[in-house]
């Protein structure tokens, strides 16, 4: 009898069991003292250093809470090093218009979908109808009109903030069109 040369690891199922010849994942545990979580989150053990604590999730969060990027700098140095990391990212702040996974279609951030959310207009609405919605809307919650109407303040406020952003936004946007 002659002996196939064929093996069983070929379409669909597979013959021989996943995982047969793989052993045991090396597991890493949390750093922190007494945590039995896999420790899968990196942070550093000082500013500008190659080594690593390694936390869970709970305990890197715990960690960056406290972490002071610029201990132990002065004023100016600290100053200096964030002019320095400005510099070096200002790759990412040039194609910060794109808004990668941001809501809509691209043209508006995020701030700006919340503050249209807020003024309760269309995410394409012009800005004729965002400043309709914000005069409506003002005069609608404006604390003079409703005096000690500690809900109807804070909504005039969320309404002014939401149309500050979006005229910022028009303001912009009007700057970067070619003239006529």
């Amino acid at each position: 009898m002659v002996k196939s040369s064929r093996s069983n690891d070929w379409g669909f199922p597979r013959w021989r069991g996943y995982g047969t010849d793989r052993g045991a994942a090396t597991v890493r545990m949390c750093d922190r003292d007494g945590c039995g979580e896999p420790g899968d989150r990196p942070a550093p053990k000082s500013p500008n250093s190659p080594e690593r604590w390694y936390f869970c999730e709970a305990h890197a969060a715990e960690y960056n809470r406290n972490w002071n990027y610029f201990q132990g700098l002065s004023a100016e140095e600290a100053a200096a090093r964030e002019a320095d990391e400005r510099r070096t990212a200002s790759g990412y702040t040039a194609s910060a218009h794109h808004a990668w996974g941001g809501p809509g279609d691209g043209t508006r951030s995020r701030d700006e979908i919340r503050a249209l959310a807020v003024l309760e207009v269309e995410t394409d609405a012009d800005f004729e109808t965002i400043k309709t919605a914000w005069r409506r809307l003002a005069k609608a919650n404006h604390p003079d009109v409703n005096q000690g109407d500690a809900e109807a303040a804070e909504r005039f406020r969320a309404v002014q903030a939401a149309f500050d952003v979006l005229r910022r936004a028009e303001e912009r946007n009007a700057g970067m069109k070619p003239p006529a």
